[in-house]
């Protein structure tokens, strides 16, 4: 049996020096620039189970160099939280219709 799905995975360095792992949800790209959802990534099913937020990232130049950083602008979080949710729940209809 063949899997059909692979996630795609990121790593993200923080402040302090320590990775993170995270699955790349979906990408919107607008007039206000690139942005990811991101789901943290866990060592077990259970955890990842319990997991119910997803972060936002944006995508910065520094030096030359793409990064991803915390969007700062808490009405642009909220709009993109509203795309990216009306997104995920096109995605998991699709599923369904596709399951039946």
């Amino acid at each position: 049996m063949s899997d059909e799905y692979s996630a795609d995975l990121i790593t993200l360095i923080d402040d302090d020096g320590e990775e993170h792992e995270f699955e790349i949800l979906d990408e919107i790209e607008n007039e206000d620039g690139v942005f990811y959802a991101l789901l943290p990534t866990f060592a077990t099913p259970e955890e990842s189970l319990e997991a119910d937020t997803y972060y936002i990232f944006e995508v910065v130049e520094e030096d030359g160099e793409e990064q991803l950083a915390e969007v700062e602008d808490e009405e642009l979080l909220d709009r993109l939280a509203e795309i990216f949710e009306s997104r995920f729940e096109e995605m998991y209809e699709d599923g369904d219709d596709e399951e039946e």
